[in-house]
């Protein structure tokens, strides 16, 4: 299992438009939870942080340690929107922080009802 926490800055004057893509994310939540099946991801949750007025997106991960075979079918339209709005809006010039899990703790149980699928 692979726990992920990554940090990206957001552009100059792109809130609204991650305002917008947030907005998008949980008008289709059916399909974004169809796409993160497909990837054998088990958990995935964004947060934001503004801090000396520059805004960041965080993003929090559980999934699978290895991708098998893409036996779920993606939305493509979805990961074509996330695309189009990550490219906008994400600075490319700011290099992604990725952050060391110290310690994870997920149940044995929890753990077993994830790994079953």
């Amino acid at each position: 299992m692979r726990v992920e926490l990554t940090k990206f800055r957001v552009k100059e004057g792109k809130s609204k438009r991650v305002d917008a893509w947030i907005e998008y994310m949980h008008e289709n939540m059916d399909d974004v939870l169809m796409n993160l099946e497909g990837e054998r991801m088990y958990v995935e949750s964004i947060f934001r942080e503004k801090f000396n007025n520059v805004e960041y997106l965080y993003w929090y991960s559980v999934q699978e340690d290895q991708m098998r075979g893409t036996d779920e079918v993606n939305n493509q339209k979805i990961d074509e929107k996330h695309l189009e709005f990550f490219d906008e809006c994400i600075d490319k010039t700011f290099r992604p922080e990725d952050m060391t899990a110290a310690c994870v703790m997920i149940p044995s149980r929890i753990r077993s009802a994830m790994e079953s699928r």
